[in-house]
């Protein structure tokens, strides 16, 4: 159609509109074909009738006025198809296609048709539930400047809970993978946005120059949930027009780049659930002028301070939680009256909690943690009208709650734990009906409560009263005049119940319950199971359910428990029989500490999707089921009486595999040589079994592990310097085995260097070890020399649902076995003793000034003890007892305040003990056995003492004033001179060539 207007006396020609051609309406109509009759399809078809222009169809644009369609956009319609169909293709003048949030039931994209799109500037592909592999032709669309292949998943915390991932697309969400990313990006020069959540890149090491390679242009960066495990390379920071950066919930390493700070455009950067990464954040990051969402929870290992925070910032979300910053809350953070959301739940913030804070009265949450936070629960808190979510975690703030806080009617979660809040449970809080979450657990509130007084809170989910002072009870039993609220979770450790609470029959939509840590006895009612099975089944059930520390001495089932349980904790109690599996599965399983016999048969299926299974000190027998070889993460059977040897599918598997402990078993043989090229082991612990035959070399494909205790078996072999190659190595426990020869490099062809700088705990006692320590090797050992300050501060391990495992081993800790069930990675050990060791004491020990205990006992070690231990300034523990050493005791030794052990008993150490309030504390069994020794403690007197050292004193300077006339007399040889001295006796040090 053409036709023309006016305006003021001006003709302007309108241009030719041509309509929809037919071989595009065709297309369309046969693309609407595949979907899958429904509700929501019904509706958004409506206008896609034969006959009628095509162009003019929702969501349907024909930009270039040639009946061609340039825009296709059906996001978010609801549809279901079983693929796309091929006619799409037809469509060569697409420039804007989405097909975003509809359901294509995990089929896969296809292999052909998108390089026929050639003008493609967006795709979405989000949310459709696609599978397979991203087909490489998309990689073809030279135009593209937005691709969105992503998957949506949104983090839910739960106060004191955990948290947890989902998506709205159900359970049966399908993942996308991408082999080669850099080929897949070569043609993508034009992009801007990507977003690629939740694609599976863990084959891609090389993303991260790919992308500074390929896309300069690119401003939007998402790769959130992608499995990548490299780090943040240096060349990223070309990229200088990147404003988003999401990276959230990958295996990043490394250190936190400081370039991040030299990005002016960059508005959000999201590095959250990285646990590996570590460092110090740059504080100029905070301070950059557009950033509005910054993201750094659950990095455990980054480290830093809040800076001072410009009033003109855009910032609107601050989160550190679960990070090592530390420092004091700036007072300039009150004044950013842009924040909405304040997550500073990290407990390493101290000194007073500003004031100004009660000033920001856009805040809705805010959340803060600190150990050395001083003063009372402040009432400012009251000020802050707008709040949604109040949580103070982990902090030094005591006192009652103040009874003002009813004032914020807009409040949904209030949450004070693990903090020193007292006095009674106030009632007012019973009067704020808005609340869906009230955590007051781990403080120090007393008196008795009853548990019905809170069904006045309609809209209640979550109550935690656990860990108080406080007693529960029930109270009234009329429950059919009562109306409870939707609770999903309770949770009431440590309250002194003593009856099975029966409230449980009214609780339909019960997700949690913890009652651990109670006095209740007997069996688990069976109404109980019954009760928690009616929302079970292999799609939905409980989130946890926690009957741990208490004396239930049955569970009322004999093999599987007719429930879901993503975490089921049994463990502390008397429970004996087979252990009980969820019928359905669970994720974190623990059933440690009981006095269970026996494994169900054919138990495999319910481990299918487990992560944690612990089940030490019970009496659990027989061969190990190669049942466990499923893809645990954790796997803790110590303390049983197993018996024949290690499954070798236990290390073929260990794909996933990063807690194995089979301590104290009755296991024999061969520790298999077959891990995994792959190995993922943290922590290895096979000690006190009766193993023998040598460590298999395979274990350098572990390169993550950090904790090797092989102790007490028949083990043999030369000392492994080819575990050097584990960069992570941090304790090795390989005493009472039958290790032997020289602690040296064992192989100089294969290049081992045998240097171990990251291990901070070693003890090799009771082998056959034997010839001299070399003084090099022990200055290698660095991290028992520098400190590293970007680290948990606990040997911790973390696995899903914040299960967190800690490293225990049994160290000679003073003189006694001692078993440490937490061990800081400030703790630096060694020891040497009882073994065939010669020779002096190298002198480079000294420079291990992080040792807390040095025990070299039971040795032949000759010569004096080196006067460099005066510089073991953190040394508690001292033993070189059974030696024989000669010599004084250096003056030294008498200055390391921190030496609380001393043992220098049996050698031949001869001299008085030094005299100094801190020598004045050991008894005389720190030192007998030399008899050479004399002085306090030792009731052996020193004679003259004084007398005996003004005559060595005196006999020194006449030797020295000799020496001194021979070489200074005019006309005197030098050889007389030496002659003379060397017939005096005065020795001469050999000059060095």
């Amino acid at each position: 159609m053409a036709g023309a207007f006016t305006s003021n006396h001006t003709a302007v020609a309108v241009a030719q509109v041509v309509p929809c051609l037919h071989d595009q309406e065709t297309a369309l109509l046969r693309l609407k074909r595949s979907f899958t009759a429904t509700a929501d399809s019904m509706t958004a078809f409506q206008s896609w009738k034969v006959g009628t222009d095509c162009c003019g169809w929702a969501g349907v644009h024909c930009g270039d006025a040639d009946g061609r369609v340039t825009s296709l956009d059906l996001g978010d319609w609801g549809l279901e198809s079983a693929g796309i169909d091929l006619a799409l293709f037809d469509l060569t003048s697409l420039r804007y296609l989405d097909l975003s949030w509809n359901n294509f039931n995990t089929l896969e994209l296809p292999s052909v048709g998108f390089e026929r799109l050639t003008n493609l500037t967006t795709l979405n592909l989000s949310n459709a539930n696609f599978s397979g592999q991203v087909p490489d032709n998309i990689g073809r669309l030279t135009n593209l400047v937005s691709l969105d292949l992503s998957v949506s998943l949104e983090l839910q915390e739960i106060p004191g809970v955990g948290y947890t991932i989902n998506t709205k697309m159900g359970d049966d969400i399908m993942q996308l993978a991408m082999l080669n990313f850099t080929s897949f990006l070569a043609n993508l020069g034009s992009l801007r946005e990507l977003d690629l959540g939740y694609v599976d890149l863990s084959q891609s090491a090389d993303w991260c120059d790919a992308l500074s390679m390929n896309t300069p242009n690119l401003r939007v960066l998402k790769l959130p949930f992608c499995g990548l495990s490299s780090p943040i390379c240096g060349t990223l920071s070309t990229l200088h027009s990147l404003s988003v950066i999401d990276l959230q919930f990958n295996d990043l390493t490394g250190l936190v780049p400081d370039f991040f700070a030299n990005y002016s455009f960059l508005s959000v950067l999201q590095l959250m659930g990285n646990t590996e990464l570590e460092g110090w954040i740059s504080p100029k990051i905070f301070e950059l002028k557009k950033l509005v969402t910054i993201d750094l929870r659950y990095n455990y290992k980054i480290s830093g301070s809040l800076p001072n925070i410009s009033a003109n910032s855009c910032l609107q979300n601050l989160f550190v939680h679960e990070t090592n910053f530390s420092g004091t809350i700036p007072s300039s953070i009150g004044k950013v009256q842009s924040l909405k959301r304040l997550d500073l739940d990290a407990p390493g913030f101290s000194g007073n909690l500003p004031s100004s804070i009660g000033e920001l009265k856009s805040l809705h949450t805010l959340k803060i943690s600190g150990s050395d936070l001083v003063g009372s629960i402040p009432s400012w808190i009251t000020n802050l009208t707008s709040l949604e979510v109040l949580q103070f975690s982990r902090c030094g703030l005591y006192g009652p709650i103040p009874s003002s806080i009813s004032h914020l009617i807009k409040l949904k979660t209030l949450a004070i734990r693990l903090c020193k809040a007292s006095g009674m449970i106030p009632p007012h809080i019973l009067n704020m009906t808005g609340l869906e979450e009230l955590v007051l657990a781990s403080n120090n509130f007393t008196g008795t409560v009853e548990l019905n007084s809170f069904w006045r809170l309609p809209n209640l989910s979550l109550l935690d009263l656990s860990n108080n002072n406080i007693v529960v009870l029930e109270g009234q039993d009329n429950y059919s005049m009562v109306s409870f609220p939707n609770i999903m979770y309770l949770k009431l450790a440590s309250c002194s119940i003593t009856k099975f609470p029966s409230i449980l029959k009214h609780l339909n939509g019960i997700n949690g319950i913890d009652l651990s840590n109670n006095r209740m006895h007997g069996a688990i009612p069976r109404w109980a199971w019954e009760k928690l099975s009616t929302n079970c089944g292999p799609n939905g059930g409980l989130f946890f359910l926690n009957f741990s520390h208490n004396n239930f001495t049955s569970v009322g089932y004999n093999t599987f428990l007719p429930i879901f349980s993503i975490v089921l904790d049994l463990s502390f109690n008397m429970f004996e029989g087979p252990i009980p599996l969820p019928q359905y599965s669970g994720q974190v399983l623990d059933y440690s500490s009981n006095m269970f016999s026996s494994m169900p048969q054919n138990f495999s299926a319910q481990l299918g999707k487990s992560y944690v299974f612990k089940a030490s000190r019970n009496n659990l027998s027989g061969n190990i089921p190669t049942s466990f070889c499923v893809g645990l993460e954790f796997l803790d059977l110590s303390y049983n009486t197993f018996n024949g040897s290690i499954p070798s599918c236990l290390m073929k598997d260990a794909n996933r595999l990063r807690i194995l402990n089979l301590k104290e078993n009755q296991l024999d043989g061969d520790i298999p040589d077959n891990f995994n090229k792959i190995c993922t082991l943290n922590f290895l612990d096979i000690s006190e079994n009766m193993i023998d035959g040598q460590l298999p070399r395979s274990l350098t494909a572990c390169q993550r592990l950090e904790v090797l205790d092989i102790a007490s078996n028949e083990i043999t072999g030369s000392f492994p310097c080819w575990m050097s190659t584990l960069p992570r190595l941090q304790v090795v426990i390989l005493k009472h085995n039958k290790f032997f020869g020289l602690v040296t490099p064992s192989s100089t062809k294969n290049k081992i260097t045998c240097e171990f700088p990251s291990i901070r705990i070693l003890d090799i006692s009771f082998n056959n070890f034997s010839g001299t320590l070399n003084k090099e090797w022990f200055s290698k050992l660095m991290s028992m020399m520098v400190k590293v300050s970007n680290e948990t501060l606990v040997m911790e391990y973390g696995a899903y649902q914040n299960e967190v495992y800690q490293v225990t081993i049994e160290l000679t800790y003073k003189g006694s076995e001692l078993q440490f069930d937490k061990i800081l990675r400030t703790l630096g050990f060694l020891d040497v003793s009882n073994n065939a060791f010669h020779g002096s004491i190298p002198a480079s020990l000294g420079e291990l000034v992080l040792l807390d205990v040095l025990n070299m006992s039971h040795n032949s070690f000759t010569g004096p003890i080196p006067s460099q231990f005066g510089h073991l300034t953190l040394l508690e523990s001292l033993d070189l007892s059974s030696n024989e050493l000669s010599g004084e005791i250096p003056l030294e030794l008498a200055s390391l305040d921190s030496l609380t052990t001393l043992d220098l008993s049996n050698n031949k150490l001869v001299g008085s003990i030094p005299e100094s309030p801190h020598f004045s504390t050991f008894s005389n069994s720190s030192f007998i056995g030399n008899i050479g020794l004399c002085g306090p403690p030792l009731s052996k007197k020193c004679v003259n003492t004084t007398t005996t050292n003004v005559a060595s004193h005196q006999s020194k300077k006449k030797s020295v004033d000799i020496v001194m006339f021979l070489f200074v007399g005019v006309g005197i040889g030098v050889g007389f001179a030496i002659a003379v001295v060397w017939g005096c006796g005065i020795p001469i040090r050999k000059r060095r060539s």
